[in-house]
């Protein structure tokens, strides 16, 4: 064996992750201590292979590729230099079976830490060594995940941030999750919108994730429907912290929340009311009543469709129901939502009722203001209850063996600690309108002065909006006879009351809203 190859050598480097490579300096501190050894030693250094995994694991990129390289060599003396035992492996068994792997590659290890011998004594200290590695990786995997529970328990969020919000260092309390914007409100819209019914399916919500650039997308430029549901599942954007694999339940965090607790259990409960049909061909863009009409004969809401022609397409509503008179019976789209119009307009009231109006909604203010002060008070009674109930499970949970009842208990605290959050919001909110008076009425009165104006505008959203504001329940449309006598919600019933002559104030100490039937 010539002794130029017994002078040849390599060099292995290890850390345990990708972002020890980008922070620290743990890789070029090895290389630079096995070079000054393999000076030392007389070697030439041919290569140097690295690794950014954890020292438990055996199947690493640098490491197969280094014991190639020595397989592949002539010389079946290739020294292996490694800055330390730690950095081969930090488990036994992983160890041993690099050190079988190399010695079958035709190479011998060395290190400025120890020397490495086949006689007993150096092969228990080698062994030895090996053994505390495995410790301290295990050792320090139990105190990051201690560290990582207590921080939950006290309410922070530890691992990866959500979509919409960001680490950030905050003294005293170490990194906390804020709000990332613009994404942030992209989020907030798509999870109050399916709150409230501006997203019928979450597949409505996957569209306008995708259609909105602030939005970020996968590799291939796309929202996924499982990104969405966990989106709406995530408590996190609740204000809450949850780390059940460790066993630690639902509580509050110490983030902002990008939605209230309301909201988070409006999707709660809209997720669980059964499977979805994603809407087809967007057809509610083009046929906005589809949905909020029905048939006249049956009752059943009538559908819509584009029906081809000899030399164009057009667009129909009909009934679907089988065994109706009027089933599949066209009725023309200009024809039916040019009736629909014509209905708004006569619902209109006239400029001289918005003075009474005023009055009547400042009454009527007043009176909501009041109520919500008594809300707050049976709200604080109902948080009293509540954490006497809380109290109750706990000292059952203390008191109970089986592990499926404190499960149970466990999960009851959870719902009740829910309960208590939302009660706290509405706490909050009553007594305190969202907006000033004047705001209110001027917002309220511009939608009952014309109607027509929102329901002309191109977004989807204002129109069903006209829907749910100006009707309590769905429109009858006959073929022959039009829409039937329209159910209005209250102000357009109190104000059509006015017009027809069957409503008069009434000064009282208490307001009570009239309700007559506003016939069109």
């Amino acid at each position: 064996m010539s002794e130029s190859h017994q002078n040849e050598a390599v060099i292995y480097c290890r850390v345990s992750s990708t972002k020890q490579t980008k922070v620290g300096d743990g890789l070029m501190s090895q290389e630079t201590r096995c070079r000054e050894f393999a000076r030392m030693k007389g070697y030439e250094v041919l290569d140097v292979f690295k690794d950014d995994v954890s020292g438990s694991l055996i199947a690493r990129p640098g490491m197969k590729a280094m014991l190639a390289f020595s397989s592949a060599r002539k010389s079946k003396d290739t020294i292996i230099l490694i800055d330390d035992v730690s950095r081969l492996a930090r488990d036994l068994q992983a160890h041993l079976d690099l050190r079988a792997a190399i010695t079958s590659a035709g190479a011998r290890l060395e290190s400025p830490s120890i020397e490495f011998g086949e006689d007993s004594d150096s092969i228990l200290v080698e062994n030895l060594l090996a053994s505390v590695s495995q410790h301290q990786r295990q050792k320090n995997g139990e105190q990051t995940k201690n560290r990582m529970k207590a921080r939950v328990q006290n309410g922070y969020w530890v691992f990866q941030a959500p979509v919409g919000y960001r680490f950030e260092s905050v003294r005293g309390r170490g990194r906390m999750l804020k709000r990332n914007e613009p994404v942030a409100s992209v989020v907030q819209e798509a999870l109050e919108g399916y709150a409230n019914g501006r997203f019928e399916t979450q597949a409505d919500v996957m569209r306008f994730l995708q259609d909105n650039p602030l939005f970020p997308k996968d590799k291939r430029g796309v929202v996924r429907h499982q990104r969405v549901s966990v989106l709406l599942n995530q408590s996190v954007y609740a204000g809450y912290v949850v780390a059940t694999k460790w066993g630690v339940d639902l509580r509050e965090g110490q983030h902002e929340p990008l939605i209230s607790a309301q909201t988070y259990q409006r999707i709660q409960d809209r997720l669980s009311g059964g499977f979805y049909a994603p809407r087809k061909s967007n057809l509610n863009e083009d046929f906005p009543l589809r949905g909020h009409v029905a048939c006249a004969d049956c009752s059943t809401p009538l559908t819509a469709c584009w029906s081809k022609g000899s030399h164009s397409r057009y667009p129909y509503y009909l009934c679907p129901k089988r065994g109706c008179d009027s089933y599949g019976k066209s009725i023309r789209r200009d024809k039916i939502e040019g009736e629909f119009k014509a209905l708004l307009s006569r619902a209109t009231p006239t400029e001289a009722l918005f003075e009474v109006a005023k009055a009547m909604f400042k009454d009527l203010w007043d009176h909501r203001m009041a109520q919500g002060e008594a809300n707050k008070k049976s709200l604080a009674a109902q948080l009293v209850k509540i954490d006497n109930q809380v109290s109750q499970f706990l000292e059952r949970i203390l008191d109970a063996s089986v592990p499926s009842v404190i499960g149970a208990y466990e999960e009851r605290i959870q719902r009740l600690e829910m309960e208590k959050r939302i009660i706290k919001e509405k706490a909050a909110e009553s007594g305190k309108p969202a907006n000033a008076f004047d705001d209110a009425l001027r917002t309220a009165l511009e939608f009952l002065s014309n109607p027509l104006n929102l329901w002309g505008s191109e977004r989807l959203e204002d129109r069903h909006a006209v829907l749910k504001l100006a009707f309590c329940d769905r429109l009858e449309y006959s073929r022959e006879k039009g829409f039937r006598t329209a159910n209005f919600t209250m102000p357009f019933k109190v104000l059509g009351g006015f017009m027809s002559g069957e409503t008069v104030m009434v000064r009282s100490e208490r307001f009570e809203l009239p309700t007559p039937r506003f016939v069109v």
